[in-house]
């Protein structure tokens, strides 16, 4: 339900010229979250050389899916530096369950490619830290799409639980589904392949870009869903 009290994420007693450096600080850390996913997509894919071999697909379907739709679909609700920030409400869930689409999409053919990979290579599965993440991660993303699902159609399923509660429970199994994706992610840059592939300072920057966008995330949906301090009058 809409509330009377404004709330804050800053404390209480913080000045304005503060205030307002707070939020140029938030809007630049979304943009740059905007940029590091785009250009961790396209430097995978680069990377991969798509259509060399089945495997080369499963990373560029991977980072298209939790890198870049997911990212995107969960910061289009952000209120500093989104590039929907003109779409009404109903037009950005609309955008939402467009990228989570795709992010069905993608990471189900990326698990695909993999596992017709290791059967023609005769290799093992389900031996690495990336691949129980990777099944944890979509196992995730499946319970956030359900909770999703639920909260589009909460009269048709009928459910014994409030609308509130099921945006809590999406957001929570969303933000889940994140964390556990950008762990995959951290995890694959110890693989044999992207070991091999890149070297040096590159990888330690590889390993550190997919934490910035998961921390942006992290904190809107916990500025979303956690209580917040009164603004002091």
């Amino acid at each position: 339900m809409p509330s009377d009290v404004e709330y804050s994420p800053l404390a209480d007693g913080v000045g304005m010229g503060d205030f307002w450096l707070y939020v140029w600080m938030r809007r630049l850390s979304v943009v740059a979250a905007h940029v590091i996913a785009l250009g961790l997509t396209l430097l995978v894919s680069l990377l991969s050389r798509p259509g060399t071999s089945l495997f080369s697909w499963h990373p560029v379907c991977m980072s298209f899916a939790y890198c870049l739709c997911m990212t995107e679909g969960i910061l289009l609700f952000s209120a500093e530096g989104s590039p929907f920030c003109f779409k009404s409400r109903q037009g950005k869930v609309r955008l939402h369950w467009f990228c989570q689409a795709l992010v069905l999409v993608a990471a189900t053919s990326g698990a695909a490619f993999i596992l017709a990979s290791k059967n023609i290579s005769e290799l093992p599965h389900l031996v690495s830290w990336h691949s129980l993440l990777g099944v944890a991660t979509l196992s995730a993303t499946l319970f956030q799409l359900a909770a999703g699902v639920c909260l589009l159609f909460p009269k048709c399923l009928r459910l014994p639980v409030s609308p509130q509660r099921l945006k809590l429970y999406h957001a929570t199994c969303g933000l889940l589904a994140y964390l556990l994706a950008t762990a995959t992610v951290v995890a694959a840059m110890f693989s044999d392949w992207f070991s091999a592939t890149v070297r040096g300072g590159a990888w330690w920057a590889f390993l550190l870009l997919p934490l910035f966008p998961a921390a942006v995330v992290m904190n809107q949906i916990t500025n979303a869903y956690l209580p917040r301090k009164k603004i002091s009058s």
